[in-house]
């Protein structure tokens, strides 16, 4: 299989600097290419000058993760494709895993390893942990990560396991899968696209793995953190995305229902905690979730529509009311 490293990038030269050398040192199975988003720094530059190994692919605009992505791996010429952030650091032998579980089982179709954070290595990182789910509201969730609760890794995920959704922040995909879905729905710009991607995926039969005897570590918030009002947008926003597209029409507007007044609730709490900005972030998100919801039904013609999902519980009554913070004690793993 011939493998494919892809790293997006936008005005990230200091992250190159600090992550590529052990993209470079422990990838030796795999080419690396670098699809940059029309950067304004000297990104490219300095990969020309100092690893001129690396293929360079150069976007005429920053079209965000999904369109910067689509317009990228155009031209790379790779079985499978990791799509790999640039904040990411990887390990020895990250890779053999992975295409492992690719060799044996012909079924899968994405797959990504254990997420760590950079900064507390004992620790399972925000975006993508052990492998994400969606409970009975469309709430994303983690092996390892529910909203902010982070578990500290003891070995407790080291498995391979089937999951609802790959993070984008490091995700293995087959090339035909992801040009046979169209690739990222660049309406979403960056934030749970790679959600709306598997579980169109899904979808059309094939598998997400997760593969915890593959792990990295991930700094996270390198683009927007979590105190930037413009990911609550993407991420309320883009919640909504997924639900019209993906589920059955009376399944959906139930959801998107009693999602809109959890949001309102969650707007309000912002606003008992003198978060303005992101209280105004769910209004404009709601408001753009109204302005494009016919273009967001006609796209329901296109993705078969699944008649199951991932049923947990609810998240946000288990985290919030009940402080339940680990995964194995709101799923039975």
């Amino acid at each position: 299989m011939k493998v494919a490293v892809v790293i997006l990038n936008w005005n990230g030269k200091a992250l190159l600097e600090k992550f590529l050398p052990t993209v470079m040192s422990h990838s030796e199975n795999a080419s690396v290419h670098m699809v940059d988003n029309a950067s304004e720094d000297d990104s490219v530059q300095f990969l020309r000058a100092n690893y001129p190994s690396v293929q360079v692919i150069t976007n005429a605009t920053n079209g965000g993760f999904a369109k910067g992505y689509n317009d990228g791996l155009k031209h790379v010429d790779a079985d499978i494709l990791c799509l790999l952030n640039s904040d990411v650091e990887v390990t020895p032998n990250w890779l053999d895993p992975v295409l492992e579980v690719f060799k044996t089982r012909p079924e899968t179709a994405i797959v990504q390893p254990k997420i760590l954070d950079l900064k507390r290595p004992e620790y399972f990182e925000y975006a993508g942990a052990a492998g994400g789910f969606i409970d009975r509201l469309g709430y994303p969730f983690c092996r390892g990560r529910i909203f902010q609760a982070l578990e500290k890794d003891s070995g407790q995920y080291d498995d391979i396991k089937e999951v609802f959704w790959a993070t984008g922040a490091c995700m293995f995909i087959k090339s035909e899968v992801f040009r046979s879905l169209g690739g990222f729905d660049e309406d979403y710009f960056a934030h749970q696209e790679e959600i709306d991607l598997c579980w169109r995926a899904k979808n059309q039969g094939h598998h997400v793995l997760y593969v915890g005897h593959s792990h990295v570590f991930h700094l996270g918030g390198s683009t927007l953190t979590n105190m930037d009002p413009k990911k609550t947008f993407l991420n309320f926003r883009n919640s909504l995305y997924s639900i019209t597209k993906n589920l059955p029409g009376k399944v959906a507007f139930t959801i998107i229902f009693f999602r809109l007044l959890l949001d309102g609730i969650a707007g309000v709490r912002f606003i008992l905690q003198l978060k303005f900005g992101h209280c105004l972030a769910i209004m404009r998100a709601h408001l753009s979730f109204y302005s494009n919801f016919r273009k967001l039904y006609k796209k329901r013609e296109k993705a078969k529509v699944l008649l199951k999902y991932y049923s947990a519980t609810s998240i946000v009554w288990s985290h919030f009311v009940h402080q339940v913070k680990r995964f194995n004690i709101l799923v039975k793993d």
